[in-house]
Parts: C-alpha cells; sequence; structure tokens
C-alpha cells in the first residue's frame, strides 16, 4: 500500500506527523500532489473540539485542512474538467473532512479550480475558504452593487481583507473595523474608512449601513453592529449561528440578520482566480512554515495572527 505523510491531530490537541495510506480518487475526483495549503481559524478551533469537530469520525485519524493547492497526478474516471499536470486550488468537501494536511489530497473535480500561471501556490492556497467565504456572503447574500455602504469587522483578516476588495471592485463604500497597525494596508487595499476597534465605538462612526460583514461575531459585537445598520438593513455573522442576534433587538430596527456556512463552488472560485490574475484581487499571505511546523501556525491563530492569511508548504 502506498503511503504519505500527514499531520495528525490527535485527542489532546497536538499535532504531530505520520505515514498514513494515500488516497486514491474514485469516480469524477481528482488526486492532488499539494505544494501548499491554507491554515484557517477553523482548523483550530476544530483541533481543540469546537468548529465542524462533529463532522470528523472517532474512528479515523483526524487530519484537518481544507485549502489545498497543488498538481493533479490521477484522475478518476468520469472527470472532464482536468487532466494530469494541471495547477489547482479548492477547498474540498467543505465541513466535512479534506485531509489536506498531507502530501496528497483528493477532491472533487467540481470543487477545485485552476491556477492562473501568474499565482504562486502558496497564494492560491490562501485563497479557497477565506476568498470563497467573503464571495459568498458579499456577492451572492449581499448582491453588493454601486453606492451600498458596508461595514467589514476585522477587516484585516483572512476572509476580511478579501471582503474589502471584492466590495470596492463592486462599486461599495467600505468601512472596515481593524487594529490601528494594519490601517495603512487596508486603505491600499481599497478600505474608505478604517475604524480602530481598540480605541473608537464603530456604531457611532459607521452608520446608516446597508450591510454589516461580522467576522468577527463575539461578544457584543452582533447587537452592536445592529445599531450600525439603516432601517432594513442586513447583518450577516459568520462564525457561529449562535451569535446572530436575538430577534427583537433586530425588530427594533427592522433589521435582517443570518449565519453563513461556506460551501465549495468552483465556479465562485474560478472568478476569484480571474481577479487575481488580473491583478484585481491581492491575497495577503502572512506567514509561512513547512507543513511540518503547522503547529505554529495554529499558535499564530491563537494569539490574533498577522495580517492576511497562514500557509503551509508541502515539500
Amino acid at each position: 500500500m502506498d503511503t504519505m505523510k500527514a499531520i495528525i491531530a490527535h485527542s489532546d490537541g497536538q499535532l504531530k506527523i505520520q505515514n498514513v495510506p494515500r488516497p486514491n480518487p474514485g469516480p469524477t475526483e481528482v488526486l492532488i500532489k499539494a505544494h501548499a495549503v491554507g491554515v484557517n481559524p477553523v482548523d483550530n478551533k476544530t483541533r481543540l473540539g469546537s468548529g465542524v469537530n462533529g463532522f470528523f469520525d472517532d474512528a479515523e485519524p483526524m487530519i484537518l485542512g481544507w485549502d489545498v493547492a497543488g498538481e493533479v497526478v490521477e484522475v478518476g474516471i468520469g472527470v472532464t474538467r482536468f487532466r494530469r499536470g494541471d495547477r489547482v486550488f479548492g477547498m474540498p468537501r467543505f465541513p466535512r473532512p479534506a485531509n489536506a494536511y498531507a502530501e496528497y489530497v483528493v477532491a472533487g473535480s467540481r470543487e477545485i479550480a485552476g491556477i492562473p500561471d501568474s499565482v504562486s501556490y502558496e497564494t492560491a492556497a490562501a485563497a479557497p475558504l477565506a476568498g470563497l467565504t467573503a464571495w459568498q456572503s458579499v456577492v451572492d447574500t449581499f448582491q453588493i452593487g454601486s453606492g451600498d455602504r458596508i461595514l467589514i469587522h476585522a477587516a484585516s483578516g483572512g476572509v476580511g481583507h478579501i471582503a474589502v476588495q471584492i466590495a470596492k471592485k463592486r462599486g461599495a463604500t467600505v468601512w472596515g473595523t481593524a487594529s490601528k497597525t494594519n490601517h495603512e494596508t487596508l486603505r491600499k487595499l481599497g478600505v474608505d474608512h478604517v475604524i480602530d476597534y481598540k480605541t473608537e465605538r464603530f456604531e457611532e462612526i459607521a452608520t446608516e449601513m446597508d450591510v454589516v460583514l461580522d467576522l468577527v461575531g463575539l461578544g457584543d459585537n452582533p447587537a452592536r453592529s445592529v445599531k450600525s445598520l439603516r432601517n432594513g438593513g442586513r447583518l450577516l455573522v459568520i462564525p457561529s449561528p449562535a451569535n446572530v442576534p436575538d430577534p427583537e433587538i433586530l425588530k427594533d430596527r427592522e433589521v435582517t440578520a443570518g449565519w453563513l456556512l461556506v460551501e465549495p463552488d468552483y465556479a465562485s472560485l474560478e472568478r476569484i482566480a480571474e481577479m487575481m490574475d488580473a491583478g484585481e484581487l491581492e491575497v495577503i499571505v502572512g506567514e509561512t512554515r513547512p507543513l511540518e511546523q503547522v503547529a505554529e501556525l495554529h499558535a499564530m491563530i491563537e494569539s490574533g495572527g498577522p495580517f492576511g492569511k497562514l500557509v503551509a508548504t508541502v515539500s
């Protein structure tokens, strides 16, 4: 049996490298030789027992990770979109296990997209989960268009800095919350009004918003976000449905609120790839480490992390 190296999350939360069976692609699936994998907050939450931990089988080794960028090395029957040697990226199976912290990853051929020649594997690996969350929020849910006013919380995070650029590309005026050290970079990405969440009350600065994208979703942030909205405005809380404000709070201002669980979508990934290739979307990689050191990236997530995305490279 062919084997590969993978990072296993153990019951005590430790991440350790070991050999596991190499997967085989089934019908309409491809086998990807990974060159880089994205590391996301949901990976860390799942490792610690929350996140999407419930989708994992306790009888199987827990291999975290969803974002993958690499080369197709094998195709299953029925695959028409790709062939061996193609450079691809995606977020297969989410929220079900994709086992991306590994040398080889199986993905459905309609869960992935091609990587433009101008985009590195590291940048491509940073894009899927964050990019699709941003796209499905800003474009599919909010249907942001010219003249819309949007407030994005955690604008310097992995999802936030992509959502900012997508909203600006579609003609919105963007407010964003972030720590002071990230303000200048956010202005360069297109944020019109940057708010220091540590020293300023965002609901007093960002008012009469058409929509609010709350990528923090903790404490009183969602309830305060309602105050930023105009009557009839919309709030989307990403981290958990448990953090959507009470209906009575929404009723007072005729505001609607909901939650979004990102899903694989090759068509939107292709749009994201086109934007990256055209220089219209900059996906910022804040830190990289070899896959063997992915625990260091998890530690960065727990401490707040750098601007942008975290990526592990696969040798």
